[in-house]
């Protein structure tokens, strides 16, 4: 096995925790080799924090179990074992050779082995198969360190042998290089582009976690390599018809999927957010027509897009609350779209209560990177407009004018007092009265509510 170990300097950036050179250390005493292994060597190198340490050893299961006083059988039919040390969990794996693959995604069966080196072989990218103690330093059988420092996303071995076993390593390839700002190497593309219909092997929900990794990444534009590799098209398919969507308008510089890989960097990495930017114009293609001015318009397409939002969420499984947020942004994207750059108090007020005192705040986030993301032609005018409306909104902020029924100065009870008869009716003049202090702020007072409420009934 040849074993590349960096000099004393780079060796310092891998800094072990004390957990797990513990485990290791007591692994090596029983006479077994044991590293830390994967994504966690990788991060160290890159100086980012791992978010967990996975160790590989030559240990079997049961002789990993004998060696630490707590331990969770996680896996023994792959080798995995948990050693927990103060209420945290170490996943320690035996070296392991992978049988055949029969669904995409999980070997048959698994192969202990001594060899460090055949454990190794069977992992996904080189930056994943590198393995450290602080015995041997960093073990580099498959260029690792080289692929990084190349900035390049590689498979280990054979790509079409590594994406056929486990279909899901199609979309972690464009997540990591997504991450990393990495390319992907051409064999390991143009082995995506083969066999990119396998995803849909993989469930809805390992797909989700992937997609999103990808979409709050630094780099959440490069769902362009997906789309163009045949990805988007297995699990997305919306997608690619707004990459094929070109936009002859004035507004525009891009195509509606361009528009939108653009769109993403302009908001914070945030899962609704940039769930939003995805979706926001993904109906366009539906709603295309070419105007008697001779220009592509995309009327009703904000709600459009709230649906197929939906749709789409739902179809990767995700949780209700993720869907309902990202549908209500995306339906209300366009709000400010038809006022005027001198836009009035109440109507900024009427748009608040309509989109929702949550959800509001975040429409100057989401207005802002829809602009950036188009035609230079409007885009000052649209941007001074994005600010004063918000300038508009902090005033109505500070000033606690009421914009929901929680904050009308009368309630139901206050109603029933005045000699109202419970029921439906008390919804009804509580919206009224809610319709009028919005239009008339300085009407929401409890003593003018109560003396007028004549004029909220049919």
């Amino acid at each position: 096995m040849h074993v590349k170990q960096l000099d004393w300097l780079n060796r310092m950036q891998i800094q072990l925790p004390n957990e797990v050179n513990f485990i290791i250390t007591t692994l090596e005493t029983a006479g077994h080799e044991a590293y830390a292994v994967g994504g966690c060597v990788r991060d160290s190198i890159m100086g980012r924090i791992p978010n967990d340490w996975d160790i590989t050893t030559s240990a079997e299961p049961e002789e990993v179990k004998a060696l630490f006083r707590r331990t969770i059988d996680t896996g023994l039919q792959h080798g995995t074992v948990t050693v927990m040390i103060d209420k945290v969990g170490y996943e320690v794996t035996t070296y392991r050779i992978d049988g055949d693959y029969e669904d995409s995604r999980h070997p048959k069966e698994v192969t202990f082995t001594k060899s460090l080196e055949e454990d190794l072989k069977r992992r996904d990218f080189t930056v994943n198969a590198m393995a450290y103690n602080d015995r041997v330093g960093l073990v580099d059988i498959f260029g690792g360190i080289e692929d990084m420092q190349k900035g390049i996303i590689r498979c280990v071995g054979n790509a079409i042998e590594r994406f056929t076993e486990d279909a899901l390593r199609i979309m972690r390839a464009v997540r990591f290089s997504a991450q990393f700002g990495y390319v992907i190497e051409e064999e390991t593309k143009n082995a995506i582009s083969v066999l990119a219909p396998n995803l849909k092997n993989i469930s809805a929900e390992r797909i989700q976690v992937e997609l999103v990794k990808l979409l709050v990444s630094d780099h959440p534009d490069y769902l362009r390599v997906a789309y163009e590799t045949g990805i988007t098209k297995q699990f997305m398919p919306e997608f690619d018809l707004c990459m094929e969507t070109e936009q002859n308008n004035p507004h525009h510089c891009y195509s509606v999927g361009e528009h939108t890989l653009h769109s993403l960097g302009f908001v914070p990495a945030d899962k609704v957010l940039r769930l939003t930017m995805l979706f926001h114009d993904i109906a366009k293609p539906l709603c295309k027509k070419v105007h008697e001015d001779g220009y592509d318009h995309f009327y009703g397409h904000p709600e459009k897009s709230a649906e197929i939002s939906i749709q789409v969420l739902r179809r990767l499984k995700f949780d209700n609350d993720t869907i309902k947020k990202t549908a209500q942004l995306v339906k209300y994207h366009d709000w400010a779209m038809p006022y005027p750059l001198d836009v009035s108090e109440k109507t900024v007020r009427k748009s608040i209560a309509r989109i929702g005192e949550d959800a509001f705040p975040e429409m100057f986030l989401v207005n802002y990177a829809d602009i950036m993301a188009q035609s230079d032609t409007f885009k000052d005018k649209k941007l001074k407009k994005n600010e004063y409306l918000k300038t508009v909104y902090e005033g109505i902020l500070e000033r606690k004018e009421c914009l929901s029924l929680k904050d009308l100065a009368v309630t139901g009870s206050d109603l029933i007092e005045a000699g109202m008869s419970p029921g439906r009716q008390i919804g009804e003049v509580l919206k009224r009265m809610l319709e009028d202090v919005i239009e008339f702020p300085a009407h929401n007072n409890k003593e003018y509510l109560l003396k007028n409420m004549q004029k909220y009934f049919d």
